[in-house]
C-alpha cells in the first residue's frame, strides 16, 4: 500500500481527536474499534525506523496495564453484587475502612466493569503509541513552536532513548552470534551491558557535538532550511479526524 508524505502534526492530532472521541463515547467497544483503525493505519503508513515500533511496545505495555487493572478492579474494592462467578480469599481490613473489601466473592458485573475500564484506559495508550510510531521525532521537533521548542528538544530525546537502546541491544547480541558467543541465559546480557554502556556514551559525546556544531542555545531565532509543508492529505485527515469528533 502506498505511504503518504505527512506533515508531522497530522497523525498526532489524528490521535487526539481519537482519544478524546474513546474518552466521550467511554464504551469498550469503540476503544477497541478505535485501536483496530489506528493498527490498520501503523501497519500500513509506519516507516521502517526505530520509533516504528513504539506501536507495538504500546500494546504490549497495554496488555500489561489491562491484566493489572483488571485483578485490582475484581480484587479490591468496593463489592458489586450480582452472578459470582467464584471466590477469594477475604483479607479483612481495620474497621475504619468501612465498605472496601480485599478478596471476596468476585461478580460478573464487576469482572465486566473492570475489563471495560481497563480496556479504554489501555485504548489511550495504545492510539498515542500509534502515533508516536507514524512521525518522525525529529521531524515533529522541527515544527513546534519556538516558546516550547528546547522542552521538545529535551523530550524528543528522552524519548528516543528506548528505541536505540532496543537497537543497540539487537546489533550487539547479533554480532556476539557471528563470533560464536551464546546469547541465551542470564549472562548474555551481562556481556552486552558494557557494548551497551560504550555506544550509548558515544552517541551522548556525537549528540553533544551535532548540537554544538549548529550552534543550539546561542541564538533565539530558529533557521528552517527544509520547511515542513502542509498538504491536501494532511488538511483531509485533519477534517477527518474533526468529523469522528464531532459525531461522538
Amino acid at each position: 500500500m502506498k505511504k503518504f508524505s505527512l506533515h508531522p502534526l497530522t497523525w498526532w492530532i489524528w490521535s487526539l481527536a481519537i482519544a478524546i472521541s474513546v474518552a466521550r463515547v467511554n464504551s469498550p467497544i469503540f476503544a477497541l474499534a478505535a485501536v483496530g483503525v489506528m493498527g490498520v493505519i501503523v501497519f500500513t503508513q509506519r516507516e521502517d525506523a526505530p520509533w516504528s515500533k513504539s506501536f507495538m511496545w504500546s500494546l504490549k505495555l497495554a496488555v500489561s496495564i489491562l491484566l493489572i487493572r483488571t485483578f485490582i478492579g475484581v480484587s479490591i474494592g468496593v463489592p458489586i453484587p450480582g452472578t459470582t462467578i467464584f471466590t477469594l480469599p477475604i483479607l479483612h481490613l481495620p474497621h475504619w475502612m468501612p465498605g472496601i473489601r480485599i478478596g471476596g466473592a468476585v461478580t460478573s458485573e464487576r469482572l465486566t466493569m473492570a475489563l471495560a475500564e481497563g480496556v479504554i484506559i489501555c485504548s489511550l495508550l495504545v492510539i498515542f503509541g500509534a502515533a508516536a510510531s507514524l512521525t518522525s521525532p525529529h521531524r515533529l521537533l522541527r515544527v513546534l513552536p519556538l516558546y516550547v521548542y528546547e522542552f521538545g528538544v529535551t523530550l524528543v530525546i528522552a524519548t528516543s532513548v528506548l528505541p536505540q537502546v532496543v537497537t543497540s541491544v539487537g546489533r550487539i547480541r547479533q554480532a556476539q552470534r557471528l563470533r560464536g558467543q551464546k546469547t541465551q541465559g542470564f549472562n548474555s546480557y551481562i556481556r552486552v551491558a558494557i557494548p551497551l554502556l560504550e555506544e550509548s556514551l558515544a552517541r551522548s559525546l556525537n549528540l553533544a557535538a551535532a548540537m554544538d556544531s549548529r550552534g543550539y542555545g546561542i541564538s533565539r531565532l530558529r533557521s528552517r532550511y527544509r520547511p515542513i509543508p502542509w498538504h491536501i492529505g494532511d488538511s483531509s485527515i485533519v477534517i477527518c479526524a474533526v468529523v469522528v469528533l464531532a459525531l461522538t
